[in-house]
């Protein structure tokens, strides 16, 4: 099944003392363009994540900003090493074994020490690989709301297609009953006139009438891409610049069917066709 170009999704996890949250909205283009919004202590995850993308989507704008904030009951202070401590602690026993009238460290002293207490900014440099895992999830997420809006776009143009193609059915028993009304006319005209034509010279008349308003080719090739366009949307992979394509050459076709029709009923097939191969068009540029 198709996949749409929009979607929004959202992920998050915790990673203490803080809670990784990450947003991703995707909104149609006709390529793939990436932006992110990271903290400065994790840009370095950028390129990984952009291959993260890649690998479930082929084009679309997307936007994908990762949030940090404290999670509950904790706080932005930094964070005391225990096996720190512990080591610090060994040392100082080993110091005073040896020189008895050493000073004990003071609080100042402990926390100044290598290793004791991680600040903020150095907890964020640990968050890369939780923030990957999460940003999976994301993206995974963004990947069934593509899909989820791409099937109901994918029905959109599978009934506009089918009512193409009826109405390009109901049009066939029409065109040779326009023909031969088109020459009939041509026929009374002269008639009117009182003009003698030559039998030769009118057939050759009547030849370049049924020449400028038959639409049986238009019709054919129509019916053709309204067949590809149902082919198409059953290709698992991405189809929306074919099917733009599609629907390009269907509004060619039907603009020429629209110029050479001169009968009351087919100019109202021809404008019921392009109303809904512009409905069509639209739903068509929000496909991968």
């Amino acid at each position: 099944m198709p996949h749409s170009m929009t979607g929004f999704a959202t992920a998050e996890t915790l990673a203490p003392p803080f809670r990784l949250i990450w947003e991703v909205r995707s909104v149609n283009h006709r390529f793939l363009e990436l932006a992110f919004r990271l903290p400065d202590d994790l840009r370095g995850i950028e390129p990984d994540c952009r291959e993260l993308v890649a690998a479930v989507a082929r084009r679309g704008k997307i936007d994908c900003t990762l949030r940090i904030v404290a999670a509950e009951g904790a706080t932005q202070h930094g964070v005391l090493s225990a096996d720190a401590l512990s080591s610090l602690r060994l040392v100082e026993d080993q110091i005073r074994s040896v020189f008895p009238q050493a000073s004990p460290l003071t609080v100042g002293e402990i926390v100044r020490s290598a290793g004791v207490l991680t600040e903020p900014g150095q907890q964020l440099a640990a968050l890369a690989e939780p923030a990957k895992r999460c940003f999976t999830e994301a993206l995974e997420a963004l990947r069934a709301a593509r899909l989820r809006e791409g099937t109901r776009i994918a029905e959109v143009l599978e009934r506009r297609n089918v009512a193409i193609a009826q109405l390009l059915e109901d049009v066939r028993p029409l065109l040779a009953a326009m023909l031969v009304r088109h020459r009939d006319k041509l026929r009374e005209r002269l008639a009117r006139l009182d003009v003698q034509a030559q039998p030769e010279r009118l057939e050759q008349e009547l030849a370049l009438v049924a020449q400028r308003v038959d639409v049986a080719e238009e019709v054919d090739r129509l019916a053709s891409h309204v067949t590809e366009v149902l082919d198409t949307l059953r290709r698992d992979e991405p189809i929306g610049r074919r099917l733009d394509f599609l629907t390009q050459e269907l509004n060619r076709e039907a603009n020429t069917f629209a110029s050479k029709v001169q009968d009351e009923a087919l100019t109202r097939t021809a404008v019921e066709l392009k109303v809904l191969i512009e409905q069509m068009r639209e739903q068509v540029q929000n496909v991968e």
